[in-house]
């Protein structure tokens, strides 16, 4: 029994929902966004709220049930309030800037990074240590973070590289004479 699945995912005030079989879209503020769920679960609009049900008592059902239930709560709340990911860039003469469609990127390489902003996704530089990778989709944000941060991950010795705000990275001692 899925404890995320049997909760109904409110529709707030100023989003709009439709279901057109098992195609979930949803419209708010900051735009528009739709998730097919799959076969092995019935979704169903009523009262303002969505609901997710298994169609079958398969281990399969079961699991693309709060799955389901998940991603149209992901869409809400994207809709209404948007997604948002901070990075932080460590070490000497690494910094980052944004160019019009394109973040350029300082990371100890020979070479400056240009890495091309995806549709759909705003990307600031408050700092030039500091990264905010924003959208209205959860998983193109966290996709996006994850490749500016694959650039140059954080090495365990000194700390430098781009990590996510708020990371803990297991540091290591040096050698030892």
């Amino acid at each position: 029994m899925s404890r995320i699945g049997k909760k109904p995912v409110a529709v707030p005030a100023g989003v709009t929902a439709t279901l057109d079989g098992n195609l979930v879209k949803v419209k708010g503020s900051k735009g528009e966004l739709s998730f097919q769920a799959p076969d092995d679960v019935a979704v169903t609009l009523d009262n303002g709220a969505i609901s997710v049900a298994p169609r079958t008592e398969t281990k399969r059902a079961r699991a693309m049930w709060g799955m389901s239930r998940s991603q149209v709560a992901n869409l809400i709340e994207g809709v209404t309030k948007g997604y948002e990911r901070k990075l932080e860039i460590t070490g000497v003469g690494y910094k980052a800037a944004v160019a019009g469609k394109v973040l350029k990127l300082s990371l100890g390489y020979s070479h400056d990074i240009d890495y091309e902003i995806p549709a759909g996704i705003a990307i600031a530089t408050p700092k030039p240590t500091e990264i905010v990778v924003s959208g209205i989709d959860k998983q193109r944000v966290g996709q996006t973070a994850a490749e500016i941060r694959e650039f140059r991950g954080p090495e365990p010795y000194q700390g430098k590289g781009v990590r996510y705000s708020g990371e803990f990275i297991f540091r290591k001692e040096g050698k030892k004479k």
